[in-house]
């Protein structure tokens, strides 16, 4: 096999002039806080590369534009699996845990698309399980309600099935534009998003006196000025949605009233940087969520912002985490964060605490702790409410990793096998712990000798 040295920071493109007899690759070793020093390209769809998703420990399935979905070896990059059924897009895709009382315990996964059904395959197989198309629009989202053993599908209208693909219920028509995101909140309740709204569906079961299924609205959520983006459940108490124009908006789960909300990420900013700022709508849009017990971590515009559940305000940020909007984002362990952006990186954050210096002038206003204000002149200000008007802690760069020549679009994070990128260059990219695979291949080489008794150890 060969082995590359190649820069990080200059490196881009898909790999011209590199020998392709064998898919590995070394990117370099001078980010020493960054573990994904080789890479695996693997390559098997034909379009834009929009979503993957884990299986089980070791396998993963990706799909997008072309249609296809191809299930593949998270360890060796081995492609296990194609399923073709899907004569359009691929626009969402779930797994499909299996009933507990069922013998067979394959893994099974859905997939909507834009040629208006939904097919339920099995990934051990390939086989196709059902297919449903009797959609009237395409289907944007799908989820799983396991303590109910039903899923959901939206579209322009929000339709209730079970395990056998058949129809229990639907609402009437919600909108041209469709159910944007759906999660599950307590009490057989939905909370789905329609535009600008937020909708709170009640699943109701069949009983002695009513055998049907039956989906009814409950309650409409009319606080975000534009339409929503984001919607996920941060813990048992809370759920958080961000808007287009970049509201962030934490729910409680119970009454579902605002707790917080935080609508100031660009707009008081000096006028003359707001104008630079924000010519392009997406700049401020929220376009994904992760979280922690303490903090919701914000893929804003370009930026990237950490908002504490507690305190009820951003604790630290980067405001030009990329070049592009960041579409993605994941927590990792040890206070860490992944991001991906249109700009066709992948960059990894370390979440640090401040060590602020007690002389040092500190910038007022809530947006000068971005560094668009001027420093306070008045150093006689008291300390305390200095420390009000900075962020606390601070999100570091420590790797950068530079393989797509267009759009991440997303990335999976396993622990043992690295982590798995997926572009609109049409290729997925297995990064790997360099020092990890280092170490296995030198562990296979002893076995090998020791094996053909060509290991010798002198005392």
């Amino acid at each position: 096999k060969f082995y590359f040295q190649l820069k990080c920071c200059i490196f881009r493109g898909d790999f011209a002039g590199i020998p392709q007899k064998s898919p590995l690759q070394t990117i370099g070793e001078e980010q020493t806080q960054n573990p994904y020093t080789e890479l695996l390209v693997l390559r098997a769809h034909r379009d834009i590369v929009r979503f993957l998703v884990q299986l089980d420990d070791c396998r993963f399935a990706s799909a997008g534009d072309d249609g296809i979905v191809v299930v593949w070896n998270a360890q060796t990059g081995e492609k296990l699996l194609e399923l073709s059924g899907h004569t359009q897009k691929i626009t969402a895709i779930i797994t499909f845990p299996p009933l507990e009382a069922c013998e067979e315990k394959n893994q099974l996964i859905l997939t909507a698309s834009a040629d208006k059904t939904v097919i339920v395959w099995d990934c051990d197989t390939g086989r196709q399980v059902r297919k449903v198309s009797c959609f009237h629009s395409t289907v944007k989202c799908l989820t799983i309600l396991q303590r109910l053993d039903v899923w959901l599908s939206g579209g322009s209208d929000l339709c209730v099935w079970n395990r056998r693909l058949d129809l229990l219920c639907k609402t009437s028509h919600l909108s041209d534009t469709g159910v944007s995101a759906l999660i599950e909140i307590p009490k057989n309740c939905v909370v789905a998003a329609v535009g600008k709204e937020l909708i709170i569906f009640k699943l109701v079961a069949p009983t002695e006196g009513s055998l049907e299924w039956n989906i009814l609205e409950v309650k409409r959520l009319l606080d975000h000025q534009d339409n929503i983006l984001s919607l996920v459940n941060v813990n048992d108490l809370s759920f958080v949605s961000g808007s287009h124009v970049g509201e962030l908006i934490v729910w409680d789960v119970s009454d579902w009233t605002v707790q917080a909300c935080e609508r100031n990420f660009w707009t008081q900013l000096d006028t003359q940087q707001e104008i630079k700022l924000c010519q392009k709508p997406n700049d401020i849009s929220i376009h994904h969520f992760t979280w922690d017990e303490e903090n919701v971590f914000a893929a804003v515009g370009r930026g990237l912002y950490v908002y504490n559940l507690q305190m009820k305000r951003v604790i630290a940020c980067q405001k030009t985490a990329h070049d592009s909007s960041v579409l993605h984002i994941a927590r990792l362990p040890n206070r860490q964060l992944i991001s991906c952006s249109e700009d066709g990186s992948v960059r990894i954050w370390e979440l640090r605490e401040k060590q602020q210096l007690a002389a040092e002038p500190l910038p007022t206003g809530f947006f000068n702790m971005w560094g668009f204000g001027r420093v306070n002149k008045q150093a006689s200000q008291p300390v305390k409410k200095q420390q009000e008007n900075t962020t606390p802690c601070s999100l570091e760069l420590i790797g950068d990793l530079i393989g797509h020549s267009s759009s991440v679009e997303m990335f999976l994070h396993f622990e043992d096998h690295g982590l798995v990128t997926c572009s609109a260059d049409h290729l997925i990219i297995l990064w790997k712990n360099g020092e990890r695979e280092s170490g296995l291949r030198s562990l296979k080489l002893f076995q090998k000798l020791e094996e053909n008794g060509d290991l010798y150890l002198t005392v």
